[in-house]
């Protein structure tokens, strides 16, 4: 079988996305399996990948996401690339994909949080790309012949608004990033990033649904024995976090949250490891990675209870009502104890070891190779 996989997201260019196809990408090439993959990037991500299995080739596929060309040419290359069946890792799927095609359904973030409040659009631009994306995921979800997600919660998220044939659906987890190993220069790492002192980390981006703004209420309801810690919030740079640090800003707490910006793995790593505590007061997530990212390098995670976080995060993690400040202050003052704490640490261990990017390749093969041919 040829298969084509659609990775125009690959690598860094396209965040959390572009992680999932990268680690997929390589774990099949891992597996060694007897199809041909076609893998289609942009010429921005081109030199990113480099084939090491020789099933494995290249194909440019230079269409900006969520184009008319993504839409007009996109099909017209997977059709002249003779392509069996399609991965797209993301649901902007072309409306005339013209192969049978299996589509990775992440979240329905956009779905639940679809206000202006959550775009820097004007009105109508707002709305027609509202208009697009229903009608885009919509057919993606009906036209698919299989469909990936990344967590029940994301599973039955999409049955309750489109419905569908369960065993339509399969779950398959992601798995946590290894970073590079605890440096005798950790601490040089961390005041190089701005940070003295003890500090709750944050990572991640400052979308509405992330819930940022109770950060604010949440530092200046801290007790006296916690007077001291600050918020590091690590986050790329965009609209959405400047509004967040007006909103810090407005509150007199400059002084007390620190914007690093973007820092590289070697950076995080020492963030995570030298952390009191990563905090996580998001409303949704399909999966939610970084309390996991913390867990594997022993720092306990305070996490909201929302959407998928007490499937993801299971029994490793301390949980509050993301609307509750006095529920946040009472999961951080647990770890006053510090055998609890200990506990805490060596849970989080544990847990993310049912996690492995392989196991997800090779649940998305098997799932390749269920798709029947003449399903169209």
């Amino acid at each position: 079988m040829r298969i084509g996989i659609d990775a125009r997201f690959y690598g860094s260019l396209g965040k959390g996305l572009g992680r999932y196809t990268e680690r997929l990408i390589t774990y099949l090439e891992q597996l060694a399996p007897p199809d041909e993959f076609v893998v289609f990037l942009r010429q921005e991500n081109w030199e990113h990948y480099k084939p090491v299995n020789p099933h494995f080739t290249k194909q440019l596929a230079d269409f900006r996401w969520y184009s008319l060309a993504e839409q007009r040419e996109l099909p017209k290359l997977v059709r002249r690339a003779g392509i069996d069946l399609m991965h797209y890792p993301h649901f902007n799927v072309p409306l005339l994909s013209p192969t049978p095609f299996i589509v990775t359904i992440h979240d329905l973030i956009l779905t639940h949080f679809p206000t202006r409040r959550a775009t820097t659009l004007g009105p109508l631009t707002y709305w027609v790309k509202q208009l697009a994306y229903r009608v885009t995921l919509s057919r993606a979800v009906s036209r698919a012949a299989h469909i990936l997600t990344v967590s029940n919660f994301t599973k039955q998220d999409i049955q309750q608004y489109f419905g569908y044939d369960p065993k339509k659906v399969t779950v398959t987890y992601e798995a946590v990033d290894s970073f590079p190993a605890p440096a005798t220069d950790d601490a040089a790492l961390v005041q190089g990033a701005g940070i003295a002192g003890r500090y709750l980390l944050y990572v991640g981006n400052a979308y509405p649904h992330k819930n940022l703004e109770q950060f604010v209420a949440f530092l200046k309801a801290l007790p006296p024995q916690h007077a001291d810690l600050s918020l590091v919030v690590v986050c790329k740079p965009d609209y959405f976090l400047e509004r967040f640090r007006q909103q810090v800003a407005d509150a007199g707490l400059l002084r007390r949250v620190i914007f690093p910006g973007y820092v590289d793995d070697a950076t995080l790593g020492a963030l995570y490891r030298n952390a009191h505590a990563y905090i996580f007061p998001s409303l949704y997530e399909g999966f939610g990675l970084p309390p996991l990212e913390a867990m594997a390098q022993g720092t306990p995670v305070l996490s909201s209870n929302a959407a998928c976080m007490p499937e993801v995060l299971g029994d490793a993690v301390l949980y509050f009502n993301p609307q509750d400040v006095r529920g946040m202050l009472a999961a951080l003052e647990r770890l006053d104890d510090s055998a609890f704490r200990e506990a805490q640490v060596r849970a989080g261990k544990q847990w993310i070891q049912r996690y492995s990017w392989r196991a997800l390749a090779e649940q998305t093969l098997a799932v390749y190779h269920k798709v029947p041919p003449h399903h169209a």
